[in-house]
């Protein structure tokens, strides 16, 4: 059965627009209720399942945590709530608590019109594609309520961020602190806004926030991991020693130098594993993404450090790193997966991990990565009316022509969007120029191939 709901990262869309619906998320509750209660492993006899309910500030959230509480309790499975919490958060809980699921009410990076449902497992990551199948084939049954005396109950938890604030900081060196750094934190109005900004100050740092007056409708906008320039001109003005911007939901993070540059996802994975190899703490290899630059795969190559590629998206990077038994990985948008310090992508925690590295060299972003050279990639986004054969003879012969003038030092990557009528085409060389004119050659075979 394939999946009709389930993305790479859950259920997502726009509020209101199906499957993004109060109808549907009661359903989508009562479904996952259903295939939570056949499965009562850890449980004892008469014990209702339990699941945790986090989201993050969109203004749906209230209409959707409603929608999906009532349909997980007419399943007879009890709900524990944490209101606005970042998705890693509710990753940790769920396995501490020894709950059964945990669901996040998040739309990530998206504008506040768009919001989703993720699951994680009992033990903290993203479920499996046979439980996601088997919540979906639930979806084609109507709504049965359990009997009263079964239905699940609800509760608030009141104590769920100030759990999470010591399990982040706990993964920082018991017998380091982050005394005397200024840090600007810009947290997006999003779920991290009551979160983050304690983290870094309970370590010590003198901690300037951004981003940390939700109102249901600002989450995202101009700020966060996304739009970074609000960032770059708070560490100019304030003069910060590193910024730190996370997404809506807390799993993506970039950083900022001192004089306002802007570090990827590639760039902190690479301080990452540069301080690791360093101290003799790697464990085996890096795995990137389809889009990690491949001037990062060369700097690890330097150091000795094997490199992976999955497929886009975290869950194939998470993937990959459990099939090889590996723990660092990330993409260059930001999600970054420290599986020795968490089993989900977490931004606060992989900031600490940045920091620790430049706290040990005494040094600043800029030095730290000045041996990693990324190369120039120019992606173009090829709008199709229909499914386009990436292996049409008018594409392969540009595609093989540019991957000659490259040789060695660039790649081609051609895929199709999993959420838009597009048609990603990615050129990375040495030289910016011949990665233009290598893109836009291969991207006007695809529109001839397309028409």
């Amino acid at each position: 059965m394939t999946r009709k709901y389930f993305g790479t990262d859950g259920v997502r869309g726009r509020v209101g627009k199906p499957p993004i619906t109060p109808e549907f998320v009661m359903h989508l509750g009562y479904a996952a209720g259903r295939v939570l209660a056949a499965d009562r492993n850890g449980l004892a006899a008469g014990e209702p399942p339990r699941v945790l309910i986090g989201k993050d500030t969109r203004i749906s959230g209230y209409m959707l945590e409603t929608a999906l509480q009532a349909g997980l309790n007419a399943a007879g499975v009890d709900v524990l709530l944490t209101g606005p919490l970042p998705t890693p958060a509710i990753a940790y809980l769920t396995r501490t608590l020894r709950l059964q699921a945990g669901v996040v009410i998040s739309a990530s990076h998206n504008p506040f019109e768009d919001n989703g449902i993720k699951f994680f497992s009992a033990a903290g990551a993203k479920l499996a594609d046979e439980t996601e199948i088997a919540i979906e084939s639930q979806l084609d049954s109507p709504i049965e309520t359990v009997p009263s005396p079964s239905l699940g109950r609800a509760k608030r938890m009141e104590d769920a961020a100030a759990r999470y604030i010591e399990f982040c900081k706990s993964s920082f060196p018991f017998d380091k602190d982050l005394r005397g750094l200024r840090l600007v934190v810009d947290c997006a109005h999003g779920a991290t806004y009551h979160v983050a900004p304690h983290v870094f100050h309970e370590l010590g740092a003198e901690v300037i926030s951004l981003g940390t007056e939700p109102n249901g409708l600002n989450i995202n906008q101009d700020c966060g991991a996304t739009h970074t320039a609000s960032l770059s001109a708070a560490m100019l003005k304030h003069r910060a020693d590193f910024g730190i911007a996370l997404d809506g939901d807390g799993d993506r993070l970039m950083m900022a130098d001192t004089d306002g540059h802007v570090y990827d996802g590639d760039q902190l994975v690479y301080a990452i594993a540069r301080h690791r190899h360093q101290t003799g703490a790697m464990r085996g290899g890096v795995v990137g993404t389809l889009m990690t630059n491949l001037g990062m795969e060369h700097a690890l190559g330097r150091m000795g450090i094997p490199f992976a590629r999955a497929k886009v998206g975290d869950r194939y990077v998470l993937e990959l790193l459990q099939k090889n038994g590996w723990v660092l990985g990330g993409e260059t948008s930001g999600h970054i997966l420290c599986l020795d310090r968490h089993t989900t992508g977490d931004g606060i925690i992989s900031a600490l991990q940045v920091l620790q590295a430049l706290r040990a060299a005494d040094q600043t972003l800029a030095q730290y990565t000045a041996e990693l050279t990324l190369y120039p990639q120019v992606l173009l986004n090829v709008r199709v009316n229909k499914t386009c054969d990436l292996e049409h003879p008018a594409v392969a012969s540009a595609r093989r022509e540019v991957e000659a003038e490259l040789g060695e030092s660039g790649r081609i990557v051609l895929r199709a969007s999993g959420t838009e009528p597009l048609i990603r085409v990615m050129v990375e060389g040495r030289d910016a120029r011949q990665a233009r004119s290598g893109a836009e050659r291969i991207a006007e075979a695809v529109r001839q191939a397309a028409a």
